[in-house]
């Protein structure tokens, strides 16, 4: 299968074709442009992919423009930083889309729903409805990301509310999730790891490892470590080593560089 990318940013890019390749050996990239310019170039000048991997900023505007200016007959998977709630159309009129930064079982299942979609159309199902390129940018351009913006916490007896760019990072300690301030305050919050990964915005927020949940200004030194993994120092310090895992380095690389 030949596919074509849409990424202004070569670590991404590079990062999706290898996600692809171990999907399948056989997927082959033909191209990685960065710009609006660059992809209706190339789509006029050569035969058409199989398959599309669009990313909705490029640097030269939305992935939008290009289908508005070339005839596009193959199936599109989009690729973006924006949360799933401000993308609800592209569920129904687009093959899929995946949340950056790309996880493999992620690709691989909107890998297999374009199989089964072209294992449908071979047996004389109806074609699926073409992609509504205005109403798909109206929508991304009119919503912002539901990102949490502030976290209520307990200080003593009182409550107070956090602002999510104060916090520096999370970490669970025992069966405690403690939100660290930017001062090196410490208070409880009612929600695990996991869940606040979902909640907070992931081009702030790095989920290091299962214990740690770090916003970018505080990672201050990063030191190659065993085994492919990187050691963090953070402000404000902390005690605890903070290891990021080698199946995790070239994520945490790429979102750094974004």
């Amino acid at each position: 299968m030949n596919i074509l990318i849409f990424e202004d940013e070569a670590l991404a890019a590079e990062r999706l074709a290898r996600l692809c390749q171990r999907y399948d050996p056989q997927m082959q990239p033909l191209a990685q442009l960065a710009s609006v310019e660059e992809a209706v170039a190339w789509l006029q000048g050569h035969e058409m992919p199989d398959l599309i991997f669009a990313d909705i900023q490029l640097v030269d505007g939305l992935c939008f423009e290009i289908f508005r200016t070339v005839p596009v007959s193959c199936p599109v998977i989009f690729t973006t930083s924006y949360d799933q709630y401000a993308l609800e159309a592209f569920a129904v009129h687009s093959i899929d889309y995946l949340l950056k930064p790309l996880r493999y079982e992620k690709l691989a299942q909107a890998l297999d729903k374009l199989a089964s979609l072209r294992q449908e159309l071979s047996s004389g199902a109806p074609p699926a409805p073409e992609i509504d390129l205005d109403e798909l940018a109206a929508r991304l351009l009119a919503r912002e990301p539901a990102f949490k913006s502030r976290f209520l916490v307990r200080n003593g007896p009182n409550i107070r509310a956090v602002k999510t760019e104060e916090i520096a990072y999370f970490y669970s300690d025992r069966k405690l999730t403690l939100l660290v301030s930017r001062e090196g305050r410490r208070f409880p919050v009612d929600y695990s790891l996991d869940r606040l990964s979902e909640m907070i915005d992931p081009r702030s927020f790095f989920r290091a490892n299962r214990q740690f949940l770090v916003h970018v200004d505080a990672v201050q030194v990063i030191h190659p470590y065993f085994k492919g993994r990187l050691k963090l120092e953070l402000d404000p310090p902390i005690d605890e080593e903070v290891v990021v895992s080698s199946d995790k380095t070239p994520l945490f690389k790429e979102w750094l560089d974004q």
